[in-house]
């Protein structure tokens, strides 16, 4: 049994907690949410940071959980030894003092006011991961929506789940998404500490994009990359907006002074078109409808959601012998509660990775699989085209792309 130690200090406590993060950050944390959150469901911008936190020891990951990595534990190691060389310093304690921690007190993040960006580290929890120990690609949708909403918090935006700006709230504007790409190159397991930088800059004339960086802290490898464009709409007219001279200038303020991208190079796929899945599609999935639980609280349907359904017209056989390794999603309506989904996925291409002498080559299928059909159990760069309809109409939800590769040793 795990005892939770009773704290003569609650101000102690926090700095203990605090310590690492303000002697690495050469930052102050501001109150509110800050200008683009990806907020769930409803959109938002944000923006990267690259503060570092200090090294985290072997011994420091094997917390007071057991043998599972825990950067809290060890932060809360720390706190313990300090408590105990007070103790045996016979330092004279006042009144127990009651001030509440702030968010900021406990969260392992900040803002680099040089990169104009946020990072925050996260522990990889066993409630996040699947058969496999490995995280889904949904845990880190989430965790890229939690590092845009921090990081909206720190600059000041809005806190009601929009992150808005002032202008913004005054011409009931909101920010809406349009496209999401991630790629993944390892998914983290169970115990890993991930530490994720975000930041967002402007996207042409009438949109914003905000970006990330995945990485693990043990040895700083970039594991994944995600890349998302933004738009303004009207919160009671549901249409697009253009965006102002005004609320351009309120979060051009947290922006790169040079454009940063996290795909810099020339024809990424993040920038590949999508076209319409047609009829009959090779897999489909029926039934689908928005749970309670899947409404964000803005009341619509959360983006990582979407996610889930894409994955549901996947073929079983690719779950079992692949890993995804890119999603790109191009959303063209909302999804409200109450309405019924179908998810349909057809093969679109795959290669074999070193059949031509190391090239990507072996083969190539047409648009919906209409050419041979591969082995897909050896086949790496398995690609499907998604679609999410709404139920009995032609109505698009969204259209997708999925990129899967054979899984690795560590997901295995």
């Amino acid at each position: 049994m795990l005892l939770r130690p009773s704290f003569h200090n609650s101000r102690s406590l926090s700095h203990a907690l605090s310590e690492p993060l303000r002697s690495n950050l050469n930052t102050h944390y501001c109150p509110n949410y800050g200008p683009w959150s990806h907020g769930r469901g409803s959109g938002g911008l944000s923006f990267s940071i690259g503060a570092s936190l200090s090294p985290v020891s072997t011994e420091d990951r094997t917390a007071v959980s057991g043998s599972i990595a825990s950067q809290n534990g060890a932060l809360l190691d720390r706190f313990l030894l300090q408590e105990e060389d007070l103790k045996e310093g016979s330092v004279a304690r006042s009144e127990p003092d009651n001030t509440k921690l702030s968010e900021n007190d406990l969260r392992l993040g900040g803002l680099d006011n040089v990169l104009h960006s946020y990072s925050e580290k996260f522990v990889i929890r066993c409630y996040e991961v699947g058969m496999n120990r490995t995280a889904s690609i949904e845990t880190i949708a989430n965790l890229l929506q939690e590092v845009a909403c921090n990081h909206a918090q720190s600059v000041g935006f809005s806190t009601d789940g929009f992150a808005t700006t002032p202008s913004m709230r005054k011409r009931r504007l909101i920010w809406v998404t349009t496209r999401m790409h991630i790629e993944v190159e390892e998914y983290p397991v169970w115990g890993d500490i991930v530490e994720i930088e975000t930041w967002c800059q402007g996207e042409g004339k009438a949109g914003t994009r905000r970006d990330w960086l995945i990485s693990d802290v043990a040895n700083s490898k970039l594991i994944g990359r995600a890349t998302s464009t933004w738009v303004m709409m009207n919160q009671d007219s549901r249409r697009l907006s253009r965006i102002t001279d005004d609320v351009r200038e309120e979060y051009a303020n947290h922006c790169p002074v040079l454009p940063r991208y996290a795909f810099p190079e020339e024809n990424s796929s993040s920038l590949r078109k999508i076209p319409k899945l047609g009829d009959p599609a090779q897999h489909v999935r029926s039934g689908l409808m928005p749970r309670r639980g899947d409404l964000d609280m803005n009341q619509h349907v959360n983006n990582v959601t979407y996610i889930g359904w894409i994955l549901e017209s996947t073929p079983l056989s690719v779950l079992d012998t692949h890993q995804l390794h890119r999603i790109t999603l191009d959303y063209r309506r909302e999804c409200k509660h109450g309405d019924s989904v179908e998810s349909l996925a057809s093969l679109e291409s795959c290669y074999e990775e070193g059949s031509r002498g190391g090239e990507s080559g072996g083969f190539k299928a047409g648009i919906n699989g209409l050419a041979q059909k591969p082995n897909i159990a050896v086949a790496d760069g398995v690609e499907f085209l998604h679609l999410l309809r709404i139920a009995g109409s032609n109505i698009e939800i969204n259209r997708g792309r999925t990129v899967w590769k054979r899984k690795s040793e560590r997901a295995q």
